[in-house]
């Protein structure tokens, strides 16, 4: 079964090509790989990878037996998706401009590889052979050969020549429209110009320019001058967020929020280009919409059935929320002395946020001191040693692996397996970085012989800042909440042990892959971990009891607000990409229309929200996966998880019944096998969660 890979072995081990992990003193390239000494090294990983696969492309179509055919697509994959990953990672983190631009080379020239290989009728064949011989197979490589031959055909494959290229031009455009979108949101942030400097909180005052005006910029010598001093404040989402939460005047937070939600205004065409192209892509491969299209493939099946479940929860946390409208309004009236006064979208934030430490005593200054971030990622490695067995140890970066001075490598190691993978950290923000947080793949696991394992590879990326006061970083706990989402991630990585790369980790049903993630936030809630790691950053002193209830209750708070929120999300995303009409809508009315239809909140005229919206892309008629995952999550915690949450016992249930499969089990069967066969339900053709325990926890 394993002669492909013995009979190539010399070339896909040479240095050149594998990852390595080795002593400090020895140099080595960008993520362990020597190609990326320099930026031109992308150049010749490229063409490498592109050599490569051409061996495998020429050895499959001599058409050996099934196993092999279904090991060497394999090997293609990992190989293209290694250059493909590693680029994409450089893109959003790397600061050296000529590595970026080398990347994005990189990431260009794979995809149109990629178009190559995805059209190549000799590999579609040897599939579908592969395929039809699935009692040669074992099962996870049956389940490999019958998704490799459904991607095949969702890339057009099965059409005439006429249609298959218009399907790869199409698909091209996608790519590229993608691409501007979310290049016009870094490009044009928007920005607003405030006066005088009193007018925004001091403690945000080192994330903003200073402007003057009525005088020349930087001049600072008379006392009249200084009345002109003000700043320029960015609306990029995370200066937005600050602003909104801590700024007292009404009319500054009304400005930023305005400017936030209009720009960058480029992003009204190249949405509008982007739904068209989808849709016209959808109606060549014969579904009715992109919804269609991309739905199908997971466990809900069908539009229908997404827009049914959002729905219907969105009937069900209607009058909750309602409630809590009225409740935050009222507190803006008691607040401001005017019994009349309206509540805003660029209220929220700001009132919430008083209402929660007022009601709870809760002061997000004192939980932060509790949060230093070397004590949250020591709260990582108690976890996985509770939970696993397993170790997170630092590990020497050799010269030139690393693309920050910031960044450190960890290796999670097992007492008797040995190491399990690879995770880089790259947790501080800085000018021109990725703004969010992500876990990036950089390689995936999977079995290279029956002695020989692939470990897989991945980089956790933040945005963590340091106060202007103070050296040490410390996180406030929603910030918390983000690090464990992402580390679930990186484990459903690092823990899955598939024969294939194809299903490796995260590589599952669209709807199941946000599970993991939403499941590890509840580590962050929980004082039974809190009380093993949190502790003052000045004192030592353990987090207090007490504290962490507030914490949880403050939690729940606006419940119904924010699962109402995410629910208007995810059905602008299917309405955008569900089925068109005849003549082009308006699709900032349209988003306006279903914001009043399924929120308690006024749409701010003028405001075109869904521009800046980059879940479009990656997640275009996807959205709805983050509602799932938070309803799987929420069954499996109070289940399986929340008695008792540290043990080695709940730890392998987690390990075997789930992350070990990565995407090589049915996703249904894997949540019935570790949760029981009440967490989903059938309705027509797909499946919904169940989403009793969730609205239980939120109380709805």
């Amino acid at each position: 079964m394993w002669k492909l890979t013995s009979r190539f072995r010399p070339h896909i081990n040479s240095n050149s090509w594998l990852i390595r992990h080795f002593s400090s003193g020895d140099a080595t390239g960008l993520y362990g790989f020597d190609h990326l000494k320099t930026a031109k090294g992308f150049q010749r990983f490229v063409a490498d990878a592109i050599e490569r696969s051409g061996e495998l492309v020429s050895y499959i179509s001599g058409m050996p037996s099934s196993p092999d055919i279904i090991k060497a697509m394999d090997e293609i994959s990992d190989t293209v998706c290694c250059v493909v990953d590693s680029a994409e990672l450089c893109r959003q983190t790397h600061p050296d401009r000529e590595f970026v631009e080398a990347a994005h080379k990189a990431a260009i020239d794979m995809n149109d590889y990629l178009h190559q290989l995805n059209t190549n009728q000799t590999l579609y064949a040897a599939v579908r052979k592969a395929e039809q011989d699935s009692n040669l197979l074992t099962e996870e490589a049956s389940r490999t050969a019958h998704h490799l031959r459904m991607d095949f055909e969702r890339g057009g494959i099965h059409l005439s020549p006429e249609k298959l290229d218009k399907v790869n031009n199409l698909t091209t455009n996608i790519f590229q429209l993608c691409s501007e979108f979310s290049g016009n949101i870094a490009d044009d942030p928007g920005h607003v110009d405030i006066f005088p400097v009193s007018r925004v909180p001091r403690h945000l005052h080192h994330l903003l320019t200073p402007v003057y005006g009525g005088s020349p910029r930087g001049y600072k010598g008379s006392a009249h001058a200084s009345k002109h001093r003000g700043f320029r404040i960015p609306t990029d989402q995370r200066t937005l967020s600050s602003i909104l939460q801590w700024t007292s005047d009404e009319e500054v937070r009304k400005m930023v929020y305005v400017e936030g939600n209009s720009v960058p205004h480029a992003n009204h065409g190249v949405l509008e280009k982007l739904i068209a192209s989808r849709h016209e892509l959808a109606l060549m491969m014969g579904c009715n919409s992109y919804a269609d299209f991309m739905v199908e493939p997971n466990l809900a099946k069908s539009p229908k059935v997404v827009t049914s479940f959002l729905q219907e929860l969105s009937r069900t946390v209607k009058p909750k929320a309602d409630q809590e409208f009225i409740a935050i309004r009222d507190f803006k009236r008691e607040k401001c002395g005017d019994k009349s006064a309206e509540l805003e979208p660029w209220d929220e934030t700001y009132y919430t946020s008083m209402m929660k430490s007022s009601v709870n005593d809760v002061d997000t200054s004192v939980v932060a001191s509790y949060f230093p971030l070397p004590q949250c990622i020591e709260g990582l490695k108690v976890l996985v040693e509770s939970l696993f067995g397993a170790t997170f140890h630092t590990v020497p970066l050799a010269p030139g692996e690393s693309w920050h001075p910031d960044v450190i490598k960890m290796s999670l190691h097992h007492p008797d397996e040995g190491d399990l993978g690879y995770l880089y950290l790259d947790l501080y923000s800085r000018k021109g970085k990725y703004p969010g947080c992500a876990s990036f793949a950089i390689k995936g696991g999977r079995k290279i012989s029956d002695t020989e394992y692939q470990l897989p590879v991945l980089a956790l990326v933040c945005n963590f800042s340091r106060a202007s006061d103070s050296s040490v970083v410390k996180l406030n706990h929603s910030e918390v909440e983000v690090l464990f989402h992402e580390f679930g991630h990186a484990l459903h990585s690092l823990l899955s042990r598939t024969d294939y790369q194809h299903f490796s980790g995260t590589r599952v049903a669209l709807d199941l892959a946000e599970m993991p993630s939403n499941l590890f936030e509840y580590y962050a809630w929980d004082y039974r971990l809190l009380k093993r790691f949190a502790r003052h950053h000045s004192t030592g002193e353990t987090i207090p009891e007490k504290l962490v209830k507030s914490l949880q209750g403050a939690r729940n708070m606006f419940a119904a607000t924010e699962m109402q929120r995410q629910v208007f999300y995810a059905l602008i995303d299917q309405m955008l990409f569900g089925e068109q009409p005849a003549t082009p809508r308006d699709v900032s009315k349209l988003v306006a229309e279903l914001k009043r239809e399924h929120t308690s909140w006024n749409h701010v005229e003028g405001t075109h929200w869904h521009i800046r919206f980059s879940h479009l892309l990656n997640y275009g008629a996807g959205y709805y996966s983050y509602i799932y995952a938070k309803c799987f999550a929420s069954t499996i915690w109070q289940s399986v998880c929340e008695e008792d949450p540290l043990s080695l016992s709940t730890g392998t249930l987690l390990r075997e019944k789930f992350f070990k499969h990565g995407g090589a089990k049915d996703p249904g069967e894997l949540l019935k096998d570790l949760a029981g066969k009440e967490i989903i339900s059938v309705h027509g053709e797909g499946i919904v969660p169940a989403t009793t325990c969730v609205l239980n926890e939120l109380k709805l």
